[in-house]
């Protein structure tokens, strides 16, 4: 099922935005979001989004599993990020550059001093970076990617560089682990496959094969072409997509084609 795609206009947005997608009108506000929207009633457990920045996001956080729950959400929100696109210089924050009482934090996201006490990180086309819940964190400016996370619309914004928009001190600082980020096991590769998360919340796996690959799926997910073309049970697909592929569903992949596949449960290739 090729899922359709929801524009969501941002401050930090852009006008120019990723082969295959449209730039807004002259008179229309940045794009600075693009949502695969799972039809109503599928009951999706994950998300897919590419962002696409201008300027710095807000400095924010998000809750766990438990603690949304608390709040009547049905899950927390664990994400990924798998980078297509990023300026010299460009840096996404993760975690702060030491450990910080919540008092610290509090004073430093009223003052504005929370943007030193963060960890920003150089990122590159083809990096991956996997944010837990209740990591602080900050997507930079100049960037473009592919974001899959656990499916939730519940940020909490802790700084926001002077921009008109609410902010959650009280919700954000409650779920915030202000300590240094630690870093992830690399990813694992073997036979054109390599996984880029797996964890409890969900497993992303990034395909690259230089031959044509035909691949029958042992479970449930989300296919996101990111280069080149191929077929899911004879339906074409190409890049700038996004699909829910269900179990036993074949999947043809054309040669020099990249694409990811994330699922809430572990799986197999046949």
């Amino acid at each position: 099922m090729r899922l359709s795609t929801i524009r969501v206009e941002k401050p930090w947005g852009r006008r120019q935005l990723w082969p295959g997608f449209a730039d807004p009108a002259p008179d229309e506000s940045p794009i600075g979001e693009i949502w695969f929207d799972a039809p109503a009633g599928r009951g999706a457990e994950l998300l897919v989004k590419y962002l696409f920045t201008s300027e710095k996001l807000s400095i924010q956080v998000h809750p766990d599993d438990a603690q949304a729950r608390a709040r009547g959400f049905a899950r927390g929100k664990d994400e990924a990020w798998v980078i297509l696109d990023a300026q010299p210089n460009s840096t996404i924050a993760l975690g702060t550059v030491r450990p910080v009482s919540r008092e610290e934090l509090r004073a430093a996201a009223l003052d504005g001093s929370i943007v030193a006490l963060m960890d920003w990180k150089p990122v590159s086309a083809g990096d991956t970076i996997y944010s837990p819940a209740n990591t602080i964190h900050a997507i930079g400016a100049g960037i473009t990617l592919i974001e899959v996370q656990q499916n939730v619309d519940l940020t909490y914004r802790l700084y926001d560089y002077g921009r008109p928009r609410e902010l959650h001190l009280e919700d954000g600082i409650a779920v915030s682990d202000p300590v240094p980020f630690a870093v992830p096991s690399p990813e694992t590769e073997a036979a054109g496959r390599q996984v880029l998360a797996a964890t409890d919340k969900f497993v992303l796996e990034r395909w690259i094969w230089s031959g044509r690959r035909v691949l029958e799926l042992a479970a449930d997910g989300w296919f996101v072409p990111v280069r080149g073309a191929g077929q899911i049970d004879g339906s074409l697909f190409s890049a700038g997509e996004c699909w829910i592929v269900d179990r036993g569903a074949s999947v043809s992949i054309e040669p020099g084609s990249e694409a990811l596949f994330a699922s809430p449960r572990p799986f197999a290739l046949g």
